[in-house]
C-alpha cells in the first residue's frame, strides 16, 4: 500500500488531531505507512489581526483543501468549526470521529469562576461568538482581542497578559493544558461554536479507496449532530463576522436530535436564540429549520447590518 499522506496545519494542537488518526490507522491497519503534511495557512501567517477582522471563509483550510485537490496529500484532519459550511466541488467530509467535549473553558490564573471576575477584568479571546456571550453575563468586562495557537494563548495567561482567557474545553483536554482555575462555561449559559470539539476528515470525493480504509472512524451520532449544526451555519451564510453558535444534541432514546441555534449582533446587546428537535435522519433539515426560525425572530436584521442585504431567505 502507498504511504497515506494526511495534510495538517503545524500548531501543536492540529498535530496532536492528525497523529491521533494516524495512531488509529496504524491500530487498525499493523504495517500501514502514513506521513503528516504540515502546510501553513492564510489564518496561521495573519496573528496580529482579530480573526472577524480578517475576513472571508476558509481561514484555516482552504490551502489544505487546494492540497487535496492538487494530489498533495490524501486525506486532510481539520477542527470541524474551522470548516466552512460550503466544501469546494470534488472534496467531501466523508468521517467525522467521535466528538470531544463541546464546551468552552474560563481559565484563570486568580480567579475560580467568571462571576468572581473583577470588575473591568481583562478577559482574552478570538471569537466574537465568546465575545458576545461573554458581555451579556458580565457587561463590565473588557474583552481583549487573543489570538495564536491554543498553547500560545495558554502561556499568555500564565505570563500575566490576561485576568482570565476563553478557549474550548476539547483543545486543552487534547493538549492537557490548564490553569490553576477552570471554569467549564456550557450551555444552557453558554453555546459553543458550530461543530466544536469534533474533527473531520477530508479528502477528494473519487476515492472511495481511502472511505473504505477510515469508515471505523467515523461516530453516527457526531455525524447527525455535527450535520445539524452546519446546516444552521449554511442556512445563516454564516462567517467569522458574526457571533453564531449552535449546539445539538441527542435525547436519550438516540432517536432525535435537539438543536440551539444562536445569533448575536456585533454589540453584544441583542442575543436570538431558537431550538427545534427532529428525527436523526432529518439532522440537515433541522439546521435549516432553527436557521429560518433564527432569521425571522431577528437574525435576518443582525446579518444584514453585517453582510449587507444579501442575506438567505
Amino acid at each position: 500500500m502507498p504511504i497515506i499522506r494526511i495534510a495538517t496545519r503545524g500548531s501543536q494542537l492540529a498535530l496532536w488531531q492528525a497523529r491521533w488518526v494516524q495512531h488509529q490507522l496504524s491500530a487498525r491497519y499493523p504495517g500501514i505507512r502514513t506521513e503528516l503534511v504540515i502546510i501553513k495557512t492564510r489564518g496561521d501567517k495573519i496573528l496580529d489581526v482579530p480573526l472577524a477582522k480578517v475576513g472571508g471563509k476558509g481561514l484555516f483550510v482552504k490551502e489544505i483543501e487546494d492540497a487535496l485537490l492538487a494530489d498533495e496529500a490524501d486525506l486532510a484532519v481539520h477542527s470541524m468549526k474551522d470548516v466552512p459550511a460550503e466544501l469546494p466541488a470534488g472534496l467531501t467530509l466523508g468521517i467525522i470521529p467521535q466528538r470531544e467535549i463541546a464546551t468552552d473553558t474560563l481559565l484563570s490564573m486568580r480567579y475560580p469562576s467568571l462571576n468572581d471576575l473583577p470588575q473591568g477584568a481583562r478577559v482574552g479571546t478570538s471569537s466574537l461568538r465568546r465575545h458576545t456571550q461573554l458581555l451579556a453575563l458580565r457587561p463590565d468586562l473588557t474583552i481583549v482581542s487573543l489570538r495564536g495557537n491554543l498553547d500560545t494563548r495558554v502561556r499568555k495567561l500564565h505570563d500575566g497578559a490576561f485576568d482570565a482567557i476563553v478557549v474550548a474545553s476539547a483543545g486543552l483536554k487534547r493538549l492537557g493544558l490548564s490553569a490553576p482555575y477552570a471554569e467549564e462555561l456550557a450551555p444552557p449559559r453558554f453555546f459553543p461554536a458550530v461543530a466544536q470539539g469534533a474533527l473531520g476528515i477530508e479528502y477528494r470525493d473519487d476515492r472511495a479507496d481511502l472511505h473504505e480504509l477510515l469508515s471505523f472512524l467515523d461516530h453516527p451520532a457526531s455525524r447527525w449532530c455535527v450535520t445539524a449544526e452546519r446546516a444552521f451555519l449554511f442556512g445563516l451564510d454564516g462567517g467569522c463576522q458574526v457571533p453564531i453558535a449552535g449546539h445539538a444534541v441527542l435525547d436519550d432514546t438516540g432517536r432525535h436530535l435537539q438543536l440551539t441555534g444562536l445569533v448575536a449582533d456585533l454589540a453584544g446587546t441583542t442575543i436570538i436564540q431558537h431550538k427545534a428537535t427532529a428525527k436523526v435522519k432529518d439532522a440537515a433539515a433541522l439546521g435549516a429549520q432553527v436557521a429560518q426560525m433564527v432569521l425571522h425572530g431577528g437574525g435576518r436584521e443582525i446579518l444584514a447590518a453585517v453582510y449587507g442585504e444579501d442575506v438567505r431567505t
